[in-house]
């Protein structure tokens, strides 16, 4: 478990780029934090590995205040996963991936096998080992940055924005493959994204930041949903809008859901579910 206990975190200039922050990040769940450019989300992730310090308040991990722990030993502990991967361009794939295992001991070819298990565990063949990471696509990038962040078996993994930078149709077989692997993994994870509907669909705990890391809302996906706590989140998430305002429109050949824009947006598959339950199909 992550604990933030009244973090503040302000800069030399005088910005608060997080201004009493207080949360619980349950383990072995994944947590996504949510919110516009300049809403602090990026700072929080990276005061958990201590990339960031706060300039008050304290955070915990398993009940052990973190800002007495040495910063590069507890990095080396946390996976962590950016966008563009940030692989060391003149290290091979498997080089890369054996990174952190290397630096903490581990014999080199030990952390080269192990990092040829972590291929076959995020989906990609073991023919790219030798191979340097410009002579990968953006997503096989994106793949190598997640086995280097899972290769010392964190609890923790932490990633900022990681699929910000491909295309669409890769992003989904990367959002897919992650949840894959916390499926199989059950790691504790901490994701950042601005795109709300990314944040949904990976997030057990969704939590919508404003500026300055004010919390605006913290629940489920479903609970956020079904009741957004002001006009902010409403508007965020666009709860009265377009493929979130779904309604039913009888056509000649059966019912289908359509959207705010009135555009076909899927077909109902089962029953009504009762209050507090789920749809049986």
């Amino acid at each position: 478990m992550i604990e933030f206990r009244s973090v503040t975190k302000q800069y030399p200039d005088g910005t608060r780029a997080v201004e009493d922050f207080s949360l619980v990040i349950p383990s072995r769940k994944t947590t996504v934090f949510v919110g516009s450019s300049g809403c602090g989300k990026t700072t929080i992730l990276r005061m958990i590995n201590r990339m960031v310090d706060p300039s008050s308040g304290s955070i915990q991990i398993d009940g052990k205040d973190i800002g007495g722990l040495e910063p590069v030993a507890l990095r080396r502990s946390i996976g962590y996963v950016m966008q563009n991967s940030g692989l060391l361009p003149h290290r091979k794939v498997v080089d890369n991936i054996a990174t952190v295992p290397l630096l903490k001991g581990v014999k080199k070819r030990e952390a080269r096998l192990q990092a040829l298990e972590l291929m076959d565990t995020v989906g990609l063949d073991r023919a790219f080992a030798d191979r340097y990471p410009s002579q990968l696509s953006g997503g096989q990038q994106q793949r190598v940055g997640v086995a280097r962040g899972l290769a010392v078996d964190p609890n923790i993994l932490l990633m900022d924005e990681p699929f910000g930078a491909v295309d669409p149709l890769v992003r989904s077989d990367l959002q897919e493959e992650l949840i894959r692997l916390q499926r199989d993994l059950d790691k504790t994870v901490v994701f950042v994204t601005h795109d709300i509907d990314e944040a949904f669909y990976l997030g057990d705990q969704v939590v919508i930041l404003k500026k300055g890391g004010h919390i605006a809302q913290v629940g489920s996906p479903a609970e956020i949903l079904a009741d957004p706590a002001d006009d902010f989140v409403a508007d965020f998430i666009g709860a009265n809008r377009g493929k979130r305002a779904l309604h039913i429109e009888e056509t000649a050949t059966g019912s289908i859901l359509v959207d705010d824009d009135g555009r076909p947006a899927g077909t109902l598959t089962g029953s009504v579910p009762a209050a507090g339950g789920r749809a049986q199909p």
